[in-house]
């Protein structure tokens, strides 16, 4: 009987491997050819699979999307039931900055995936959906808090939610520069968040 094959798989295995030659190298340095060898498989599998390096680099792109929101699922999960807007809000924001090495080097490639996107229109259209889906959480979690009382009335929440992911796009290209310390970006990002919701009770 022939062994089947776990198409899937082998997508994620050339993506993982796309995703340490971007983190180690740069992009520059991404191609079938160099995919291949890091991944230790043959330039004609890699290419079986992905026609183009477009191709490669938004399933790549997807991957990373893919296991961004099931960590940030899990740390909602864990605030328990029906957690305060704030808490909510901080637990996403934070799971996006790059505050650990694993979380390092997913913020190269993401980096590294805005970059190649902004000339390619068809690439970045998941790239937008993503950052659309994500403003669309936090602008439903401010009005939350300003049906309850624990956000200005006056706030925009839209806006206040673009502005949310800009400070915390920013803050991360700089920890990741390290121009900033994860705990100065940390601090920033909770002095931002008392002007959208008050101040944490202490």
């Amino acid at each position: 009987m022939p062994k089947r094959v776990d198409h899937h798989a082998r997508r994620t295995l050339i993506a993982d491997a796309l995703m340490r030659v971007a983190a180690d190298r740069g992009l520059e340095a991404v191609s079938l050819r160099h995919v291949a060898a890091e991944a230790g498989v043959s330039t004609g599998m890699v290419q079986h699979y992905f026609r183009t390096k477009d191709e490669m680099m938004t399933f790549a792109m997807e991957t990373v999307g893919e296991r961004t929101e099931a960590r940030l699922t899990a740390a909602v999960e864990a605030l328990g039931e029906s957690p305060a807007p704030k808490a909510l809000v901080r637990t996403l924001l934070t799971g996006l900055l790059p505050l650990d090495e694993p979380r390092r080097a997913e913020g190269r490639v993401a980096l590294a995936f805005l970059a190649y996107s902004a000339a390619r229109p068809r690439v970045a259209a998941a790239l937008r959906e993503d950052a659309a889906g994500m403003r669309e959480v936090l602008a439903g979690r401010i009005r939350a808090a300003q049906d309850a009382g624990d956000a200005p009335e006056e706030l925009d929440p839209d806006h206040a939610a673009t502005a949310l992911l800009a400070l915390v796009d920013g803050l991360g290209v700089h920890v990741l520069g390290e121009h900033y310390a994860p705990e100065t970006a940390l601090a920033v990002l909770d002095a931002h968040l008392d002007t959208v919701f008050g101040p944490s009770p202490h």
